[in-house]
């Protein structure tokens, strides 16, 4: 497989494209995946109608004083999860913005722990609003953190 691209989808590529269709795209490599995920360490790896999986590998450039994984990039994780559950549900050239994300932090985040899985899926969407829950497990399917995202649904650009 190529390696793997990060930077920003042109206007051409995405044209048309379901919100969907652009996630599946970047999973499989023909679009970049957002710069952020690079620097982060995750990726997504997998979509479906209403859902979004995330993968993440955390490491000790992630820690906080206390020498565990800061909370902001579990945070991260479960926006971008919760996020792209609810764009995998909209249409060409819709677009959506986190309004608030609301994380419970459960269980320390190791340096070495292992990749870690961010599971989000769609609760209620409607026309302006949708929310979303999300929750990063550890590989021993342990709960790390659980969390909200209420997004706004955006109008086309014009």
């Amino acid at each position: 497989m190529a390696e793997r691209q990060y930077g920003m989808a042109s206007a051409d590529q995405i044209a048309g494209l379901s919100g969907l269709e652009v996630l599946q795209a970047m999973i499989e490599n023909r679009v970049p995946a957002p710069a952020m995920a690079k620097t982060l360490g995750f990726r997504l790896v997998e979509v479906g109608t209403g859902t979004a999986v995330f993968e993440g590998e955390p490491g000790p450039h992630l820690l906080n004083p206390l020498a565990s994984v800061h909370g902001g990039w579990a945070l991260t994780l479960i926006d971008s999860a919760a996020g792209c559950a609810v764009h995998t549900l909209l249409p060409a050239g819709i677009g959506y913005t986190t309004v608030e994300t609301k994380v419970n932090f459960t269980r320390a985040i190791r340096p070495d722990g292992g990749t870690v899985r961010a599971e989000g899926r769609v609760v209620s969407q409607g026309r302006q609003i949708a929310t979303a829950e999300a929750r990063l497990l550890s590989p021993d399917g342990k709960i790390l953190a659980h969390g909200t995202s209420t997004l706004m649904i955006l109008p086309p650009r014009g």
